[in-house]
């Protein structure tokens, strides 16, 4: 019988992203045969799909399509990047985000809604997907943004091919005046908001609490300068005023011209647009965003499939 070596154990799971133990078994039921391991993870993989499911996806997939007015971002997770690059994997997102399209944006919709290639439905279609490509899978978030008369600005960052990447960004510019230049300083906004993460586009539309728990951030601060009550209260407002300009869009130092703010800077842009131009919306959505990760070492994985 072929000796299961460790490299042989990391190169089918290169191959496939299946889990390690999952990648000696394989090898061991099929004498060593690469391809016949790859085939038979394959084969058994519907019959491990729910399994998979317990499994950290925080990997994976940045989508956006657009249609003039509305456009979609959707986060499809998977558990790592290797399979992120998969043409497959891919097309999937790419077509979660064209079906999103239809719906309302929220995950629920799309998840329901009729995946067109597969005839099933976007749920059904992506755990199909994690028999097939061995990992688990999941549609994590999503977000619409509407105009009636405008533009919704799009923007990957850290593009892994045509509307995909590790960063998306919607903003929502409403306008009567030239689309061209409407979508010209919306990108640009856009690329603002992927570089700065603004909590909201006006400083009273901040959270409330997450501007209290500043603000009580502040006093302590504050307090410990021993100053008077009456001091401290200015102290704290100027701080806060300068918090709302770091975090509200629109006061924001724009990252394209630093000299205007961002609201400043949209309007000089009205100029060219030839009609007021209003931000009603903006998404921003990183990849893996709050979730936790597990750590993996990959040196103890190989010598516990070795022992196993």
């Amino acid at each position: 019988m072929t000796e299961i070596t460790a490299a042989m154990v990391k190169e089918l799971r290169e191959k496939t992203g299946a889990g390690m133990m999952d990648c000696k078994k394989a090898l061991a039921e099929n004498n060593g045969d690469m391809e016949a391991a790859i085939d038979w993870l394959r084969a058994k993989g519907i019959a491990k799909a729910d399994k998979k499911s317990g499994r950290t996806a925080a990997e994976g997939l940045i989508g956006i399509a657009s249609a003039g007015t509305k456009a979609v971002v959707v986060e499809v997770n998977s558990e790592t990047d290797f399979v992120a690059r998969n043409d497959a994997f891919q097309d999937l997102v790419r077509g979660v985000a064209q079906v999103a399209l239809s719906t309302d944006g929220s995950v629920e919709a799309i998840g329901a809604a009729v995946y067109p290639a597969s005839g099933k439905s976007v749920s059904d279609t992506i755990k199909d997907a994690v028999a097939t490509i061995g990992e688990n899978m999941n549609l994590r978030r999503s977000a619409m943004l509407s105009v009636d008369d405008g533009i919704v600005a799009t923007y990957i960052h850290n593009a892994a091919a045509d509307g995909l990447g590790k960063l998306g960004v919607l903003v929502a510019l409403k306008s009567t005046g030239n689309k061209d230049a409407l979508a010209a300083i919306g990108r640009q906004v856009a690329m603002h908001v992927a570089a700065t993460a603004p909590l909201a586009i006006r400083a009273e539309e901040v959270d409330a609490a997450v501007a209290e728990r500043e603000r009580n951030v502040f006093i302590e601060q504050s307090r410990a300068s021993g100053k008077p009550d009456a001091i401290i209260e200015k102290m704290v407002e100027g701080r806060m005023r300068k918090f709302f300009e770091e975090v509200a869009l629109l006061s924001q130092a724009f990252v394209i011209n630093p000299e205007l703010t961002v609201g400043a800077a949209v309007k000089e842009a009205e100029k060219d647009v030839g009609a007021p131009i209003e931000v009603t919306g903006m998404v921003r959505l990183l990849l893996g965003e709050g979730v936790e990760k597990e750590e993996s070492d990959f040196a103890a994985e190989v010598a516990a499939a070795a022992k196993g």
